[in-house]
């Protein structure tokens, strides 16, 4: 009984990681988006070709003037200043 519960720890927390969604910066100079979460606003700054995971419960997301809402699984392409969800 204590493997299972064990197991089944290890792999909700897997599953919870995974769950986040994802961006990366296709551009050749850095990009700065604006991340709001639950009424607090945050810069998550990626370089060129840099990727990351963030929003795991749904956010708003905002880089020059778009506005995007994300439910945390979606993949975010930063391209030519703008963004795309996939």
């Amino acid at each position: 009984m204590k493997k299972f519960l064990v197991m089944s720890a290890a792999l909700l927390a897997l599953s919870s990681q995974g769950n986040a969604a994802s961006i990366v910066n296709n551009d050749g100079e850095a990009r700065t988006v604006i991340v709001t979460d639950g009424g607090s606003q945050q810069e998550l700054s990626l370089a060129a070709g840099e990727s990351a995971e963030f929003c795991p419960n749904g956010c708003f997301v905002s880089l020059s003037g778009e506005r995007e809402t994300l439910l945390g699984s979606e993949a975010v392409e930063i391209t030519g200043g703008k963004m795309r969800i996939r």
